[in-house]
């Protein structure tokens, strides 16, 4: 079978239509590929971008780890401080106890002290004293009122001796 000329030019026709297709197909996987490549380059850059970033984490996972290894040996020294301070307030409490067993024996002391000294000595005397002083106040209350009168009296008598004395003189005075 032979081909015509208008059964190569339907062919051409569709071979041509086949091929626009194609042809266009291929300008947009041209654009894609393009598009493609420019993702690649920032997909490159991100990468790059990444890797930077990565190692940063990785200097600062390095500093933490030193950081952290310093806390530990921190944390280690504050457990030996922290059990240092145990011992010692365990200490203090039973020096705090011994202290208020005997302050309980001192205040037993000073009650004693207060009911025996004040109550059974010091107040007796100090009545005692008090009821002395009474009695000498009314005594010497009493004698002053008399001891008043005997001034008067003694003034009284030494007038009339004064008196008598001149009398006494002026006989003798006459007798002589």
């Amino acid at each position: 079978m032979a081909l015509t000329k208008e059964d190569l030019q339907a062919i051409k026709s569709i071979v041509d239509e086949s091929v626009k297709d194609i042809k266009t197909d291929v300008k947009d996987l041209k654009a894609d590929v393009k598009e493609l490549r420019t993702d690649v380059n920032v997909l490159q850059a991100d990468v790059k971008d990444l890797r930077a970033d990565v190692s940063d984490l990785q200097t600062d996972v390095k500093d933490l780890r030193a950081d952290v290894s310093d806390l530990q040996t921190d944390v280690k020294d504050l457990r030996t401080d922290v059990s240092v301070l145990q011992t010692d307030v365990k200490g203090l409490k039973t020096s705090v106890k011994v202290l208020e067993t005997d302050m309980g024996e001192i205040k037993d002391r000073v009650k004693n002290i207060e009911v025996v000294q004040l109550e059974n000595c010091l107040i007796p005397k100090v009545e005692e004293i008090a009821a002395y002083q009474k009695s000498v106040y009314e005594r010497y209350a009493k004698d002053a009122d008399i001891f008043e009168e005997k001034i008067s009296l003694i003034d009284s008598l030494e007038k009339t001796v004064s008196e008598h004395s001149k009398q006494i003189q002026e006989l003798q005075a006459k007798m002589a």
